[in-house]
């Protein structure tokens, strides 16, 4: 889909996905799955346990390889240009990846030291991030002295910390408690609004879903609708967009 900048020219896609299909064995994960997000927008995967959402994750990081189809990150081919394309990326996973036993500063200190940042630029962009996070004061913490909900924001500092103008975070909620989890989509959110961060926000939640959010639908490795709320409580001719997945899942098992 195109996307206009604010001078009226077409926008670069901040992802790009085209006939993206994978199996494993004879099961196929994803099946043709296309669509695009825009520079600085929210956009929310939406989609039940097994329908494809972290296949399709580890298919744009590049743990796995995609063969047919393309994922362009800014225009950038993952395949081709994998390190160009994935510069541009940071990724919180569902699975925590993050040394509970070191302090918070020392986690952030040890992935900028990976991206190649400069130990002492290393320190300030992880004294900035924390401070955004309001974090400040557990920096010297171990991490397994975190709440949950602080335990994911420090993921989210560390995939910030070399300035990517896309970030991916697979259900970074779940086992959150309600206000631990508005508090996370409150201050990615803010990160569209305010810094132009493109984010692809993958869950199972339909709570997590504001009306003006573009919402892909992925259900048995296919898209099953695409666009905000109403475009597709209008496809599934439903009153909400619970009632709208509900019926286009349960459409998509019958067929």
């Amino acid at each position: 889909m195109a996307n206009r900048a604010s001078d009226g020219t077409t926008a670069v896609p901040a992802l790009e996905v085209e006939g993206l299909s994978h199996s494993f064995g004879k099961r196929k994960a994803l099946d043709g799955v296309g669509f695009s997000i825009p520079p600085g927008s929210f956009t929310v995967l939406l989609g039940q346990n097994g329908a494809g959402k972290t296949t399709l994750f580890n298919l744009i990081t590049r743990l796995y390889s995609n063969r047919t189809g393309s994922i362009r990150i800014f225009g950038i081919d993952v395949r081709r240009e994998p390190s160009r394309a994935l510069a541009q990326l940071g990724v919180v996973f569902q699975q925590r990846t993050i040394d509970l036993d070191i302090s918070v500063m020392q986690n952030l200190l040890y992935a900028a030291g990976l991206q190649g940042i400069p130990h002492k630029e290393a320190k300030r962009r992880a004294r900035a991030e924390l401070a955004r996070f309001e974090l400040s004061e557990r920096a010297r913490d171990k991490v397994r002295q975190l709440s949950g909900g602080q335990l994911r924001r420090v993921e989210i500092a560390r995939a910030l910390l070399h300035r990517p103008r896309l970030l991916l975070l697979d259900e970074p909620t779940v086992g959150l408690d309600i206000g631990s989890r508005q508090g996370i989509l409150d201050h990615v959110r803010s990160l569209c609004a305010e810094e132009g961060l493109g984010v692809l926000w993958a869950t199972h939640l339909i709570d997590e879903v504001h009306a003006d959010d573009q919402v892909i639908v992925l259900h048995l490795g296919r898209i099953r609708a695409l666009g905000d709320g109403a475009a597709i409580c209008a496809k599934a001719e439903a009153r909400d967009l619970r009632h709208a997945f509900t019926k286009l899942t349960t459409e998509a098992r019958a067929a």
